[in-house]
This record gives C-alpha cells, structure tokens and sequence, in this order.
C-alpha cells in the first residue's frame, strides 16, 4: 500500500543539537522532503559531521549566540534533547521569541502525519529489532521510510524518507526536550507498537521504573484500538504496563505465551501455541535475538508480510553497527564492538557471544572471552547500576574496565572497587597465574597496552559502550599488529 506524502511548504530549518544520533537522522529526512537544513552541535566530527554535509547540511561547532547573524531567519529552530537552559544559542531564541519546536514534535507533524508508524520501544534491543522490521517490510517490497539509532548493514544510513506508507521508527523512552519531558515516543502515535521489554536506566531523568512505566503507558493510549501492541509477556513491568488499561489488538509473545521462538542449531522456530509456523536460519545467537526477531516478524506480519516470508527475509538480515560487530582478527584475537552499556545487555551479549563459541566444534571450549567495557551512560556515570556491574561481567573470563579520572564522561564512583567482587571469587592459583580477573584503568593507551599483554590467539575480546570509547578499536587492532610483527621478528 503506497500513499503519496504530504507535500508541505519548504523551510529554512536550523537544528541544534544536530550530530545525535536521533537528530542527525532526522535532518537527513528534513534534507529529503526538499527543506534547507542547517544545525549545530558541541562536538562536530566524524562520522555524522560527514555523512550530514554529504547531505548539503552546513554545520557550525557550538552553541554561540552568534550563529543568529547566519541563521537568525531560519522558518524553525528545532531543538535537540541536548539542549538545555542556559544555553546560549537557545537563550537568544527565546529572547528574540523565535519559533521552535522538538525534533520529536517536528518529525511527527511533517514526516509521521500521513504514515502508518510502526515503532519499536523496549530497554534494551530497540536499534535491533527496528532494523529487523525496516529489512523485512524492505524485502517483502514495501520499501518503508525508516529512523533508527544506529545504521543497519542492510541499508547503510540510519534514516531515509520514502513513498510508502509504512515508516519504522525506533522509539525512544528519553526525555523530548527541556520543555517537553515527555518520552520522546509518546509523539509518534504509531499504529503498531512494539513493547519489547522495560528495565530501570536513564536515572538522569527517572526516578525509578513505575516512572518509566509510566511513560510507556502513555505510548499504549496513543495506539488505535484497530492498531496492535506487540508485547513481551515475560516482562513483569509490561505486564503492568498493560494491566493500568489497553485498548488495541495485541500479540504477546514469550516462553509459553501464545507466540514464542525456541533454539535450533542454525537459528530459530517461531511457534504459535506449541505448532511451529515458520523457521529462522541465522548466525545471531543468544535469545534476547531470537525476541528481537519474534517481534519483529510479528509486526511485520501486520503490515501483511506473512510468516514464512518474514523469516526468509530474517534469514538474509545482516545486522547493525556495533551490534557484536566483527572490527577484525590480528595475531589470532577476535576484537568486537558492541553498545552494550546496561548491566542487562552486557550480561545478554557475553551469553551470546559464549553460546556461539560453545556451538563451534572448532573451539572446543578453549576460546576466552575478554570484556572491555567503559560505564559510559548518564546512568552508569550516576553510579546507579555499579552494583550489578560484577554479576553482569562474571560470564567473561577476563575484564578490563575503562572509567576516565576527568572530563565530560568522569565516572563519579570508583570503577576498581565496583569491580573487586570479580577478583574475590577468582580461585587464587589460577589468579597468580594469569593476574586479576579484572583490572581497571583510566588511562586508555594503558589499558590498551594491557589487553595486549593479557590477549592470547583464540580470544575474543569484546569492546561495550555506547560512545566512541577513544577509538579504542582501531588503536587496539594496530596494537595487535605490532606485536604479531615483534613476534615474527623473534
């Protein structure tokens, strides 16, 4: 089903707080329906500074109340979580009463209005599973406009604006703006909605999760009574999230609910009340995945894709960036990159990861798993979660933490002492062998240096964080080189 877009006036848009991952996408989309965009941002660089001027986006570095002499007749200002009072490019807006709006109210009255939305909410899983919906509707030729916090293999962009009517859309619990402090979600009123599951993080802006909970509920109200929720009823808090009152169509999936997906060698079954329906061959692993992919094909199916073709498009879905994504092999260690920065996902990704090297017949149990991760989340900075942090790690053989000592992302909390409970419970033959299970640093070439030290051929090491964590990939690959070149030497 195709509509044609709604053809509005062209605009002069400035966007401030324009290099974020949800704004950026949303300026490539303003780009697309024909509107001049420009923005700011504090930290301007690569990858997004490129890929927007690709765009034709002029972008400035910073806040300052000058960039009005260039922008002050943009037609809106629209203006990014990012933002707060005191500002000073936002203070001269309101000073001069400019027009302004959030990205969230923007995207849902100039891109959202015409389409039929199928959002994708949950703690954890959410970039995931939308790019799953965006590849399946894709390949089922329903070409859908999509926004997504991160860029699928399959697509290579984050966000792109199309004739169909379906959009997929990431939809994220965050605050909208400093004068909107609802979830950003609540704007998109989608008539699918995936409700994937739900944790307590953002402490930054939540007080505890019958706060979020909340939130969520207020996105249930907004789906038509002809839409569908799709719901994970495993999840204690949806579950109370649904009970407070819904009034659509749902479809709950998990174990031993109407949908469910069980484990096969190569992939997964997708059963409806114990009859198997569809089958999912992939190389994902772990079963926050085969949930991911549950939903997914359970939205989609929605939207008329039916089953069995669902699960032959998920069967060629070649995932996000960052998402356990290979960054290469040197001297024999495998280096990973992943976002996991919640205690609940990195728990879920060391299982996955050691459930696919317990399915290699050529590992044979040998293969280690060493976790470096940096808490680098406004929650993970408040210290809220550093209790959970050991258990979250104890799946990994050898863990190595990042918490810088200064600057923006400066932990407030003792990262070493968080981690102590890891070193404990490590027998103390094999600690005097190979060292502490954990070790932290706060400096990043000496941290660096150390995984190079600890890091035997037939490990995978497995980088988490939701930032760009120094580069710390390449620099750690390069370093692995050099030590294979040393050792050639020899």
């Amino acid at each position: 089903m195709r509509r044609r877009r709604h053809v509005a006036l062209r605009m002069h848009i400035h966007i401030l707080g324009i290099c974020g991952t949800f704004m950026g996408g949303l300026a490539v989309l303003a780009r697309a329906a024909g509107h001049r965009v420009t923005g700011c941002d504090a930290g301007v660089y690569p990858p997004m500074s490129t890929q927007l001027e690709a765009e034709g986006i002029e972008l400035t570095e910073g806040w300052d109340a000058s960039q009005l002499a260039r922008f002050g007749d943009a037609d809106l200002f629209v203006v990014g979580n990012v933002v707060t009072r005191g500002n000073p490019l936002m203070e001269a807006i309101l000073d001069r009463r400019l027009p302004y709006m959030s990205g969230p109210q923007w995207l849902a009255e100039h891109v959202l209005r015409d389409k039929r939305v199928l959002a994708v909410a949950g703690t954890h899983g959410k970039t995931t599973t939308t790019s799953m919906l965006a590849w399946i509707l894709e390949d089922a030729g329903l070409a859908p406009g999509f926004l997504i916090g991160g860029v699928p293999n399959d697509f290579g962009v984050s966000a792109r604006m199309t004739d169909s009517s379906y959009f997929v859309i990431e939809a994220d619990e965050y605050d909208t703006a400093f004068f909107d402090k609802r979830s950003k979600f609540v704007h998109y009123h989608p008539w699918v909605a995936i409700l994937n599951n739900l944790e307590f993080d953002h402490a930054d802006i939540f007080a505890d999760l019958a706060a979020i909970e909340t939130q969520f509920h207020h996105l249930v109200r907004t789906v038509p009574s002809q839409g569908l929720l799709v719901v994970n009823g495993d999840s204690e808090a949806l579950t109370r999230v649904i009970a407070r009152g819904a009034w659509s169509r749902q479809e709950r999936f998990g174990d031993r609910l109407d949908w469910s997906a069980r484990a096969t060698p190569d992939g997964f079954e997708v059963l409806h009340e114990s009859t198997v329906e569809g089958v999912v061959a992939w190389s994902l692993q772990g079963e926050h995945n085969r949930a991911n992919g549950l939903a997914a094909l359970l939205a989609a199916r929605d939207a008329g894709v039916s089953l069995v073709r669902g699960c032959e498009a998920l069967g060629r879905f070649q995932g996000v960036k960052r998402r356990m994504e290979l960054r290469g092999i040197v001297d024999g260690v495998a280096v990973y990159d992943d976002f996991a920065h919640h205690p609940t996902a990195i728990a879920t990704t060391i299982a996955g990861l050691r459930q696919k090297l317990n399915a290699d017949p050529d590992a044979e149990g040998r293969s280690r798993i060493v976790a470096v991760v940096e808490p680098r989340s406004n929650t993970m900075k408040l210290g809220t979660m550093k209790a959970a942090l050991p258990v979250s790690l104890a799946g990994a053989d050898r863990v190595f933490g990042y918490g810088a000592s200064a600057g923006r992302d400066a932990l407030g909390w003792n990262l070493g002492d968080a981690l102590a409970p890891l070193n404990a419970i490590r027998p103390a033959k094999k600690a005097a062998k190979e060292g502490s299970k954990a070790m932290v640093f706060d400096d990043l070439e000496q941290l660096i240096a150390a995984i190079v030290v600890a890091a035997q051929p037939g490990d995978h090491v497995l980088v988490m964080s939701n930032g760009g964590f120094g580069g710390i990939h390449d620099k750690l690959l390069r370093a692995l080189s050099l030590r294979a070149a040393r050792k050639a030497q020899t």
